[in-house]
């Protein structure tokens, strides 16, 4: 039987790129409060934006698509779900407003978790929602040709209930030692979370739901305002690769968590990254918004359209954003690239040398 002692430390994860990024993570962490204070009408605009961006990125990553305009709507509020892919977009916002709103009064437990993926098909008449698999399931892969293969063999369904509550109180009995960071313990748990694979369908949505509630009981907020899942889906490869990797010999608990939790920090410290980024800038620099809109192609590497730059800088209009761009261009600060829906925007690399001629 699989066995979940957190209450140690693995050795193989006590490693400088650990614990350095341990260390930047709660860095950011002790930023949280002045940035919060400082602009709380950018925040709000950060988390609506936010919410878009998870909801549709995590269930992305599922195969489960809807346009943008019906992904805003269906997120806001403002539409009825129109098919199966919409049901289940609508269900991960309910389960993600749960856990934004009430993720203090939530206790981790078995019965719990089988309420949020309840939840999380509340729009779909479902028999799988809210309960355990009721049947053995296999991780598969599918290789450049379109065979398929089993990547792996996660616990039996007979052996699924009593993991899930074994799960849930290794993590408990480590958080409330308080000897392991917290941020160590809950990527260690979401691993263990996707290897147990305790549902029919839903478990990769539900990890990642999970992960925000485990978050932010720990003070960990970031994912409010930026969105961890869109982070996750822009480097699916890797989180794939090191949820392989991690998961060798895990029946047997010889597994390397190693993999893993690099990767989960890696998205974590990311995510604090950008979000001082986008709002440090305002609170501490005091720049305008044109001012704001040129610091960001200063910053970037490569392309931005003009929905990018609404999606980072939210409380911008895009009325603003249109006629700082308009700007820059007369400028020659930056090019224009592609056009209709793909029209993007670079920073002009013979900027400097056009204003020495010009001088």
């Amino acid at each position: 039987m699989k066995e979940f002692n957190y209450r140690e430390m693995n050795s193989e994860l006590m490693v400088p790129e650990i614990m350095n990024l341990v260390s930047k993570i709660h860095e950011f962490k002790g930023k949280q409060e002045l940035f919060m204070r400082a602009k709380p009408g950018i925040l709000k605009a950060m988390l609506e934006v936010a919410k878009i961006q998870s909801t549709g990125a995590s269930n992305r990553i599922e195969g489960i698509f809807t346009s943008d305009a019906r992904l805003e709507a269906l997120v806001s509020k403002k539409a009825e779900p129109m098919n199966r892919d919409e049901e289940e977009i609508s269900g991960y916002r309910e389960v993600l407003n749960t856990i934004h709103e009430n993720y203090a009064y939530i206790t981790l437990r078995s019965s719990m978790i089988l309420q949020l993926h309840r939840d999380l098909y509340s729009f779909h008449p479902s028999t799988n929602g809210g309960r355990y698999k009721n049947q053995d399931n296999v991780i598969e892969e599918v290789d450049g040709k379109g065979i398929r293969r089993i990547r792996f063999k996660p616990l039996s369904a007979f052996e699924t209930p009593e993991a899930v509550e074994k799960l849930c109180s290794a993590y408990h009995e480590a958080i409330n030692e308080g000897r392991i960071d917290p941020l160590i313990l809950i990527s260690k748990f979401v691993l263990d979370f996707l290897s147990i694979h305790p549902f029919n369908d839903g478990n990769g949505r539900m990890s990642r739901l999970l992960t925000l509630l485990l978050l932010y009981q720990q003070g960990y907020i970031v994912g409010k305002y930026i969105s961890v899942e869109m982070l996750i889906e822009s480097t699916k490869e890797s989180y794939y690769e090191t949820l392989q990797e991690s998961s060798i010999d895990w029946h047997e608990n010889e597994n390397s968590y190693l993999p893993f939790v690099k990767y989960y920090l890696s998205i974590l410290w990311k995510a604090y990254k950008d979000f001082s980024d986008r709002v440090e800038t305002v609170a501490v620099d005091k720049m305008g918004k044109s001012e704001r809109v040129k610091d960001l192609f200063h910053k970037k590497v490569g392309k931005l359209s003009k929905r990018e730059i609404a999606d980072i800088y939210p409380d911008i209009s895009v009325t603003t954003i249109e006629k700082a761009l308009s700007d820059l261009l007369k400028d020659g600060y930056i090019k224009k690239v592609g056009s209709g829906r793909g029209t993007a925007y670079i920073k002009n690399s013979d900027y400097e040398g056009q204003k020495k001629t010009k001088r």
